[in-house]
């Protein structure tokens, strides 16, 4: 059996849980088994879980689970794979899914493979599966011996696709610890898609010379439907609230399509954005090591040619 843990945001699912759940049910397609989904907490339609291959849906609810600890979230998971008997355990790569993967590795002495982006290979009693490395330059095949395996899947990584239909949800109750973390408050960035699951990015860094001077880069995003995100340097001088950081040492994105304006493309920023599916760089610098990683790239002054853009978007969607 195959569990997918099936994060909810306010109680609501996202793409990636989605996208999750398809992940799931082939990788299970692949074994010759189910996919199962667990949902923790109070869930909308978490039944719909079905309609993406889950052929069952179980949720756990308890007052433990409220103050997001991860001791508590890995037990409560841990146990629904115990009582289901799933010897594949699944989660997204998002922070929530970080907090937990490492602890159900070491609780099953799984093999592990963080960052998956393919579907497993298996052959026989051999399970491969694929994920970059070396900040997304290569790739690695790694097979698991194990009697469990736990995977975690980067975001974006495989096309949500609709297998089935509406599952009815079963109640689960497992022994939970008592939490040890108390969350005081919590702050999400509400009304635009997270960068984790953002389709299309469009970026900014310091050729836009100021905080002021940023709408050309929302205006863009405002018409294409995209989420915004900045460079380290921009972040880092306030220009930008830091969760819109992206780069190595920010967010990790797998956009369709990426924008970059205005940005370099060091090292450190690439690692973070080199697995978007096309990227397109604006620099007034032709040697602008950004433009090497590029698939389309406009020598030219952003100032110019993000307002032509914008507005070429604009008339392509007016007609």
């Amino acid at each position: 059996m195959v569990l997918v843990f099936a994060e909810a945001t306010n109680g609501k699912f996202k793409k990636s849980a989605h996208e999750l759940v398809t992940y799931g049910a082939k990788t299970a397609a692949a074994i010759g088994t189910d996919c199962i989904a667990l949902t923790l907490g109070k869930v909308e339609g978490a039944g719909d879980l079905g309609r993406f291959g889950a052929v069952k849906v179980y949720n756990i609810d308890a007052p433990a689970l409220a103050g997001l600890d991860s001791a508590v979230y890995t037990a409560a998971i841990a146990g629904a794979a115990q009582q289901l008997d799933a010897k594949v355990i699944i989660v997204s790569h998002n922070s929530t899914g970080k907090t937990v993967f490492g602890r159900l590795a070491a609780r099953f002495d799984a093999g592990s493979v963080p960052a998956a982006n393919s579907i497993p290979v298996v052959n026989g009693s051999s399970f491969t599966v694929r994920k970059a490395v070396f900040s997304g330059k290569a790739f690695a095949d790694v097979t698991i011996k194990t009697d469990y395996i736990v995977l975690s899947l980067s975001g974006n990584s495989i096309p949500v696709e609709e297998s089935g239909s509406a599952v009815s949800v079963e109640s689960l109750t497992v022994d939970l610890p008592a939490p040890q973390v108390k969350v005081l408050e919590t702050k999400r960035a509400e009304g635009i898609t997270p960068l984790p699951e953002a389709e299309l990015v469009v970026s900014g860094g310091r050729g836009l010379k100021g905080p002021e001077n940023w709408g050309v880069i929302t205006d863009l995003a405002d018409v294409l439907g995209a989420t915004t995100a900045c460079s380290r340097p921009v972040a880092d001088v306030d220009w930008r609230p830091h969760h819109e950081h992206v780069g190595q040492t920010g967010v990790a994105i797998r956009p369709n399509l990426y924008i970059a304006a205005g940005i370099s493309g060091a090292i450190q920023h690439l690692a973070g954005v080199n697995s978007s599916k096309t990227i397109v760089v604006i620099n007034k610098d032709p040697e602008a090591p950004f433009f090497k990683a590029a698939d389309y790239g406009v020598v030219g002054d952003l100032f110019d040619v993000l307002p032509r853009l914008t507005a070429a978007v604009k008339k392509y969607k007016a007609s």
